[in-house]
């Protein structure tokens, strides 16, 4: 049924009066009986029709929040009882995908970022339930596999830990921090072809110019993560930089350019069989 344009705006609002909110894409399609043709036609877009009555909405161009986004997420996911797909998420979500495909790149990544987000912020207890719907799905749904650590050797709290012998390169042990691979990275940068412009903490961590031809240099934006999966952990806009350096490259999805570490020392000379 194809509704005017003052029967949609009134049941937009109805809508928004029953839920006590701004109604999502499937909301309104539900409890209005309007369809996507509905919208497009008399406003355009749902950003467009929201605005029209009054009702608040993040558009393009308004940064949310990563705490929104998560909370968003997780509720979704406990109404479900799984990972929402693109399609669910739309319909459910106040929010389109973008912010979450400019976080993390793909879609698939989200459940990993969410994770690790979990993790990050202590939140295991309150959000077990969300991290027991990931780990289902990545071991019955195809998801990423996940990482085992040794538990059977004991750590000493009260000195450092280091990581493999290097040999032929400017770090006697492999990385185990971002710092390490920071390190590593300035030392190694100009056999590399890279001039770095600028480190800093904000991020991205580093400016370099990059060497693509002779007499030829490029600006480019890198971010240092001890692993490139990281990235996900620490929710950067995957827009905000050009390539990841890292030690250990574990994120074969990446949307971004990855740079290991750990495969040129081996590739320059060193120990093969004591670089871990």
């Amino acid at each position: 049924m194809m509704l005017t344009k003052d029967e949609l705006t009134a049941a937009i609002l109805a809508s928004a009066a029953k839920l006590g909110k701004t109604p999502t894409r499937g909301e309104l399609m539900k409890l209005a009986g309007a369809t996507p043709r509905n919208v497009r036609k008399h406003f355009g877009t749902y950003q467009r029709a929201m605005e029209s009555c009054g009702l608040e909405i993040n558009g393009p161009g308004k940064k949310v929040e990563v705490q929104t986004l998560f909370r968003d997420w997780t509720g979704i996911v406990r109404s479900l009882k799984k990972v929402p797909s693109v399609v669910e998420y739309e319909q459910l979500s106040r929010y389109s995908v973008r912010p979450m495909l400019r976080m993390f790149g793909m879609w698939v990544n989200v459940p990993d970022g969410m994770k690790m987000y979990i993790e990050e912020k202590g939140l295991a207890d309150e959000y077990k339930d969300i991290l027991d719907v990931i780990e289902y799905r990545a071991t019955h749904e195809g998801g990423a596999p996940k990482m085992s650590v040794p538990t059977s050797v004991p750590i000493l709290k009260d000195r450092p830990m280091y990581g493999p012998l290097l040999q032929g390169c400017p770090l006697v042990f492999a990385p185990t921090n971002e710092a390490g691979v920071l390190f590593l990275f300035g030392a190694m940068a100009e056999r590399l072809g890279f001039l770095v412009l600028l480190v800093q903490t904000a991020f991205p961590d580093c400016e370099v110019m990059r060497v693509v031809a002779e007499n030829r240099l490029q600006p480019l934006k890198v971010e240092v993560e001890y692993q490139s999966r990281n990235f996900l952990k620490h929710m950067h806009d995957i827009k905000g930089c050009d390539m990841i350096v890292c030690w250990e490259h574990n994120w074969p999805e990446c949307p971004l350019e990855v740079l290991e570490l750990k495969s040129l020392v081996k590739q320059w000379g060193g120990d093969q069989d004591k670089i871990g």
